[in-house]
């Protein structure tokens, strides 16, 4: 169901941040270029924003740098960078809104999700970090001797972050919230297709107490920022969100220069199985959500549906009902579920894929069409009799695309599911625990959902098996990215005990 107003509605925001964010200032781009950064839902420029290239990248290592060695950030207690944090959540809350409408302009999410949802957990996972800042700690452990042994976990100095387009601002709080409250400093690459949010939240930082230097933020794009960051002989960690492909790139580039270590987060084609005893309109209601939240772009979207085959029918034939009253439309009007792809090469790339899946034999059950010839909108599109050879089995469509296909037991789906490159995560459908605990330990992904989907708690860590990356964010999991262990050892003289 498309429900789009005469003319795109004004967002309730200004942009005032376009420059890049370095040593505590928005300045130029050393070569004066600019890039724009659109609308997804006209295709019309929102604002010019500074280029960097590796110039700028040096100027942003540079300062970051500067202030791990010499500025006051890592020489802080925890407490006090805990009080910087909080106050920071407290900005970020008190601009929700704001906030809130630049997100949707510039990545076409629906506004009440990103006024409702998103800002408010970002707001939560920068108060989840601000909490660890001061409970960061080594050990002292035993050693078969006259020995006192101490392992340090400090800070590892300088982060490069690249954050990707899907969710820019969630990704910014997951990156930067563990390498600030573990004491680093960071030189942060936003996506060329939504520079404004990360920019907006970034001021705020710096309004809360943070020190010049500590945050760098540049906008750019990935072979000429983004290679420079990854590749840079004095950032220290490497941590980035995107296609394996890009991440076989960054890791490349990272072992090549001075074998920083990375922590990748990649693609998915992450499996939804709906077993035979599963309530069958719940399953529906949240394989539709699983694959069709945040337009279909989202890494780890339940991408694979697996329907048991006594249920099957029933099932694809109340998919097809949930997906035609699904309502696409401007994102900012209330009601709205659905607004558009990031920019026309996504809108491509989607249609390309319906495309491929009619040519390879599935059943095209909903949808298929763009929508319109302004914006970058997609149909909510449902296949059936999908099989495992199909491209649009196999690969990360990014889209509003479903694939139902049909299994008959279980450990036939555990084989299935499991024959992928990828192992981000899945859903499981099922009021049985013993199935519940066979597939629990059967599937090979770094998250299992059961009876739901799309569950980002701070505290739950993320992170896949096989090509979808390598180590986790948030939860306690996340700090060991920004954590060196050192051990120290001190021989004892007569010692009381051991």
């Amino acid at each position: 169901m498309f429900s789009m107003a005469a003319e795109p509605i004004t967002p309730p925001v200004e942009v005032h941040h376009t420059q890049l964010l370095i040593d505590g200032k928005f300045v130029d781009s050393a070569s004066g270029k600019t890039f724009p950064t659109l609308d997804p839902r006209t295709g019309e420029v929102i604002a010019h924003v500074a280029e960097a290239d590796l110039e700028d990248v040096n100027r942003a290592v540079s300062a970051a740098r500067k202030a791990f060695d010499e500025g006051p950030w890592p020489k802080m207690t925890g407490y006090e960078r805990s009080h910087i944090l909080y106050r920071f959540a407290d900005l970020i809350e008190k601009h929700n809104d704001e906030i809130a409408a630049l997100e949707t302009w510039n990545s076409g999410k629906p506004y009440e999700h990103t006024s409702q949802k998103e800002v408010p957990l970002v707001t939560r996972l920068m108060r989840y970090y601000a909490g660890w800042a001061d409970k960061i700690h080594g050990l002292t452990v035993p050693a078969d001797g006259p020995y006192h042994v101490q392992v340090l976990h400090e800070p590892i100095g300088v982060a490069g972050q690249i954050i990707p387009w899907n969710f820019p601002l969630m990704m910014f709080a997951w990156k930067v919230g563990p390498a600030l409250a573990c004491g680093n400093t960071i030189v942060l690459k936003t996506a060329e297709q939504t520079p404004l949010s990360a920019l907006y939240v970034s001021k705020l930082l710096h309004e809360a107490g943070l020190p010049a230097g500590v945050l760098n933020v540049v906008s750019g794009f990935g072979p000429t920022a983004g290679a420079a960051i990854a590749s840079h002989m004095d950032i220290d960690k490497l941590v980035f969100t995107g296609s394996t492909v890009t991440g076989k790139i960054v890791l490349e580039l990272a072992a090549r220069s001075n074998l920083k270590p990375a922590t990748l987060e990649l693609g998915g084609k992450s499996p939804m199985i709906v077993m035979d005893d599963a309530d069958i309109d719940q399953a529906v209601e949240l394989a539709h959500f699983a694959l069709f939240f945040n337009q279909g772009q989202c890494c780890c979207a339940g991408s694979r549906t697996f329907v048991h085959e006594r249920v099957y029918d029933e099932f694809v034939e109340k998919s097809k009902a949930h997906a035609l009253k699904r309502i696409v439309g401007d994102p900012f009007k209330n009601g709205v579920q659905q607004g558009p792809q990031v920019d026309e090469k996504q809108l491509n790339k989607i249609m390309h894929y319906i495309e491929s899946g009619i040519n390879s034999g599935a059943t095209l059950v909903a949808g298929g069409n763009r929508i319109g010839n302004k914006g970058f909108y997609v149909q909510p599109t449902v296949f059936s009799d999908v099989k495992d050879e199909m491209a649009i089995a196999r690969e990360d469509i990014f889209g509003p695309v479903q694939s139902i296909l049909k299994f008959k037991d279980l450990d036939e789906i555990i084989r299935r599911a499991n024959a992928t490159e990828y192992g981000l995560a899945a859903g499981v459908f099922t009021n049985n625990m013993n199935t519940a605990n066979t597939l629990m330990r059967a599937l090979r992904v770094g998250t299992v959902w059961f009876n739901c989907f799309h569950v980002f708690d701070p505290t739950i860590p993320f992170g896949g098996y096989k090509m979808s990356g390598q180590g986790r964010e948030k939860g306690i999991d996340s700090l060991k990215n920004y954590l060196q262990v050192k051990a120290v050892v001190t021989p004892l003289k007569n010692p009381a005990w051991l």
